[in-house]
């Protein structure tokens, strides 16, 4: 198994909508850019949200994000997987990011966005039980169908009706 070291957030204080991943694939970490796997939907589908540019280079992406009231972060910090896929990650290695204490740091954020099944059982087990009672009126907690190439039952008009329900915390 090998041993990974997640992405630092890309987040600024005035976010709305904290989406969560649970861990980067092998392409992200290695280019060190969120969503780096080309047929990964995520792009596409959060420049339509914020409306910008999906074809934007990296850095600017993120600054439209940002921009739009979306920050980029996942639940895991580090964990052992073999590959790419969420399904590989051994559960007993999973160390989480402080995403309570963060989330209580930022006063305008109304949302969080979880990408796919493995960031809303990982958030359940390691954010969950940290939140307070104040975070726990404040926030609402989506949990969204993944971005991944590999959720092939969802093709991109099925996603963006899906991601749609954040519209109302963008606004």
């Amino acid at each position: 198994m090998n041993r990974l070291k997640g992405l630092p957030p890309r987040l600024r204080d005035d976010v709305r909508v904290l989406v969560l991943g649970s861990m980067p694939g092998a392409a992200s970490l290695h280019a060190q850019q969120y969503y780096a796997h080309p047929r990964n939907r995520f792009w596409p589908l959060v420049a339509a949200l914020g409306g910008f540019d999906a074809t934007l280079p990296y850095a600017r992406r993120i600054i439209a994000a940002n921009d739009a009231g979306i920050g980029l972060w996942d639940v895991l910090a580090a964990c052992e997987r073999d590959g790419s896929l969420d399904s590989a990650i051994r559960r007993g290695s999973e160390v989480a990011n402080p995403i309570a204490a963060t989330c209580t740091a930022l006063p305008t954020l109304r949302a969080i966005a979880l990408n796919g099944t493995k960031a809303a059982q990982a958030f359940a087990r390691h954010v969950e039980p940290h939140l307070g009672d104040d975070l726990r009126q404040r926030l609402r907690i989506h949990r969204l169908p993944s971005t991944s190439a590999a959720n092939a039952a969802f093709a991109l008009p099925r996603l963006q009706a899906a991601w749609a329900v954040l519209r109302d915390d963008l606004a």
